[in-house]
């Protein structure tokens, strides 16, 4: 794999500036302040980390605030998730406008800084009454891994991980996703914390 560019210019001795964007997997996920933790001992004083992100907002909404809580901020990447809330039906957002949004969101962020390395991620699976309510979670999944594949951008497939945990030891997935949405501090730094080191760092 090609070194991110982020990781490159911290390398090179350059301060870099980080937005984390989506829904409550990433506002109060403990990956974000774990990742922080990780790259301020491997790169000290380097690396501005924001937290954008919102719970139980969606992709319309990651559209509206764009400019306020990413752009303004001239971050040199930007990862993004709202797939796990596009497919919350009463938001009543289709596969295929989670796709324009994100695609928007993308356009937005580059025509502003060309440069900027986004990552799109994925997230784990709901179970329980949280997939109830979102029944087609993997169609919109599946939107960011066509995404990434088509523009050239690193996806980060928290979903496959989680999922395989899913399906060979469900009681370990539901001790780390006690409310069948949101993983513990405990999940989401031995799940996605770790996905992320593996696949960015």
């Amino acid at each position: 794999m090609n070194l991110s560019a982020t990781i490159s210019n911290l390398e090179n001795g350059k301060q870099q500036h980080i937005v984390v964007y989506g829904t409550s997997l990433t506002e109060g996920g403990a990956w974000v302040s774990g990742l922080k933790e990780i790259l301020d001992r491997r790169f000290p004083g380097q690396v501005k980390l924001t937290n954008s992100a919102k719970g139980g907002q969606w992709s319309d909404w990651g559209v509206e605030n764009l400019e306020e809580r990413v752009i303004a901020l001239a971050p040199d990447a930007v990862f993004l998730e709202f797939a796990i809330n596009d497919s919350f039906l009463p938001y009543q957002t289709s596969v295929t406008k989670c796709g324009e949004n994100l695609n928007a969101m993308i356009d937005r962020i580059h025509a502003a800084n060309k440069n900027c390395e986004i990552l799109l991620m994925t997230m784990n699976p709901p179970v329980r009454e949280p997939l109830k309510i979102r029944p087609l979670i993997e169609e919109y999944y599946q939107v960011y891994r066509d995404t990434a594949r088509k523009r050239g951008l690193l996806l980060i497939d928290h979903y496959s991980v989680w999922r395989s945990m899913l399906d060979d030891n469900p009681a370990e997935f539901d001790r780390l996703v006690p409310d069948g949405l949101h993983p513990s501090d405990e999940g989401s730094t031995k799940i996605t914390l770790a996905e992320i080191v593996r696949t960015w760092l």
